[in-house]
């Protein structure tokens, strides 16, 4: 199994990785052209673009320009210990031994706007650009046609590799839109989280995020092989829901919290 999960918008370069173990990479050459063209865009363009304040565009264009085709312990961190938003706290690979990064970085893949798609031991230099983001280049007019087929490709191969090849998919639908359904191959199932609202359930953005990192983090510690397995997590009071679920669709739902 394969999981798929977002990146962060924020990002903790401050705390010592706790591995060296690190992996380069895969896609630095489409990594670099996207740094070409960010870098011939203005601080006030890029906070038009990214809607981002003038501090904060201010801090990216900085980024873009410091960023280096070579990756190096001094400009870069293992990608699943340098992103640190809701879903990476739920994971909490800080505090994973080597053991169960290792299990990580051969069953998760991070989608990332500027790298395509990132493996959690994979050296990364700090950045900003969401999948989102209509960053026009020679490919097209947004970062899914730049990206095209390729991440579907990468995914199908990794995930083919091994026995009943099958994507679990935790990313939001944001990210999951830069993977090409009509060229991927491989069977895709969803992980859906939902709360309690008052007679019904309804996904809370947030919360589903952490949960998104609490199933990946599940399925590390069990070494999970089948979807089955899956159908089990009940980390911080989920559970699954059979009747509200389906093949290509796992939905587990939490009561009202204390």
């Amino acid at each position: 199994m394969l999981f798929l999960i977002s990146p962060a918008k924020a990002l903790d370069y401050d705390t010592p990785p706790h591995v060296k173990t690190h992996t380069q990479p895969l896609f630095v050459p489409q990594a670099q052209e996207l740094i070409g063209v960010l870098r011939e865009k203005s601080p006030q363009e890029i906070a038009a673009l990214m809607k981002l304040s003038d501090p904060l565009a201010g801090l990216n264009v900085a980024r873009y320009q410091a960023w280096s085709p070579t990756f190096t312990a001094r400009n870069a961190k293992q990608a699943v210990l340098a992103f640190d938003g809701d879903v990476y706290g739920g994971l909490d690979a800080k505090s994973m031994d080597a053991e169960d990064l290792n299990w990580l970085q051969k069953h998760l893949c991070i989608l990332s706007g500027l790298y395509g798609v990132l493996r959690p031991l994979d050296w990364m230099q700090p950045y900003r650009l969401e999948m989102g983001t209509r960053l026009a280049t020679a490919k097209g007019s947004n970062l899914y046609q730049f990206w095209g087929a390729t991440i579907a490709n990468y995914l199908d191969e990794r995930a083919q590799a091994g026995k009943d090849g099958v994507i679990i998919n935790l990313a939001s639908e944001e990210y999951f839109k830069s993977v090409d359904r009509k060229a991927l191959k491989t069977p895709v199932v969803t992980c859906v989280f939902e709360e309690r609202k008052g007679d019904g359930y309804k996904v809370v953005s947030f919360l589903a995020k952490r949960a998104r990192g609490l199933m990946v983090r599940y399925a590390a510690s069990i070494r999970a092989t089948r979807v089955e397995q899956l159908e089990g997590f009940d980390l911080e009071g989920y559970r699954y829901v059979p009747a509200a679920s389906a093949p290509d669709r796992l939905v587990f739902r939490r009561e009202a919290r204390a």
